[in-house]
């Protein structure tokens, strides 16, 4: 079953709505939210954002670039952002079940799939599992592994490793708390994005100070968290275990792109996936930090859309 509504302007952040939004039935009387860009009957690409991070984490020059050449972007909330169904699968693995049913309920045969940070593995899981419908993936300054035989050290995400036992005991009170602390601040989101991104390095600084990239962060993070916040520590707790895959199982093309000055996933940890994925290239982002694939979004999109056009 397929419920969505057409967008109207969000009263928050005059945005325009996306073209469509909605929930699809998944596995075990679950449901995953959604959003949609573009193009209702062009080439598809499934958008894995960010941790944290919901459906509307789409830059405003990705959705306008998909009305003007035609394609769609397909926008995923995970489970416990937006109307998703909160639920903490056994691996990064594990989703590609959910993903299948989603493709089918949207009407996509086949699609590539974009991953932007902590979305990156569940795009890998989809090149892994899912190779047969998903002919080319692109990751924006993915997650690497932290256990099993493509493990990577160091980084900020070896505190996540460390406090992996308190967030999976505490992820639902936790995300409780989150929920309920955003919707006591949401007159001060604005402010409060301004002080976050005070502190970031230059690139990611830059980015957050234009108005359309601000208006897409608070207009998603409102959203998202109307109802609930307990994906990102679901993606946390995911991140401190093993994938479920190996990153040799990855058949098809991967198109990863990395700043080169990224504070929360280091450039090596970037490199080090690619050099362990059979078919995959890195393109570095000069002088850029952890948000620069958002501001080569067009680039990045063409080069996606590229992969497996004549197959």
């Amino acid at each position: 079953m397929l419920m969505g509504a057409r967008g109207r302007t969000s009263p928050i952040t005059a945005l325009e709505r996306p073209t469509l939004e909605g929930s699809v039935a998944v596995r075990d009387g679950r449901r995953l939210s959604f959003a949609e860009y573009g193009s209702a009957r062009g080439p598809a690409l499934v958008w894995m954002h960010g941790t944290p991070g919901g459906r509307r984490q789409i830059p405003l020059e990705a959705r306008a670039y998909a009305l003007e050449a035609g394609f769609r972007i397909v926008a995923v909330d995970r489970p416990g952002i937006g109307t998703s169904t909160p639920h903490l699968y056994s691996s990064i693995a594990d989703w590609v079940g959910d993903l299948e049913r989603l493709l089918d309920a949207v009407g996509v045969d086949r699609a590539r799939v974009i991953g932007l940070s902590g979305g990156g593995p569940y795009a890998l899981a989809a090149g892994a599992l899912l190779a047969d419908r998903v002919p080319g993936v692109a990751v924006l300054g993915g997650v690497a592994p932290t256990l099993g035989v493509d493990a990577v050290d160091g980084g900020p995400i070896r505190l996540a490793v460390r406090l992996a036992p308190l967030l999976e005991a505490g992820r639902v009170p936790i995300g409780a708390a989150l929920t309920g602390t955003i919707r006591a601040v949401k007159p001060l989101a604005g402010a409060a994005l301004d002080l976050y991104a005070a502190v970031q390095p230059a690139g990611d600084k830059n980015l957050l100070a234009r108005p359309e990239f601000k208006a897409m962060f608070l207009d998603d993070l409102l959203n998202g968290a109307r109802f609930q916040t307990s994906a990102p520590l679901a993606d946390l707790v995911l991140f401190t275990r093993e994938w479920g895959f190996d990153l040799a199982d990855v058949a098809v093309p991967v198109r990863w792109w990395h700043g080169d000055e990224d504070h929360i996933v280091p450039f090596r940890h970037g490199q080090h996936v690619v050099d362990r994925l059979p078919d995959a290239t890195m393109s570095t982002i000069d002088g850029e930090s952890h948000l620069g694939g958002l501001g080569i979004v067009r680039g990045v999109l063409d080069e996606v859309l590229s992969i497996g056009a004549t197959d």
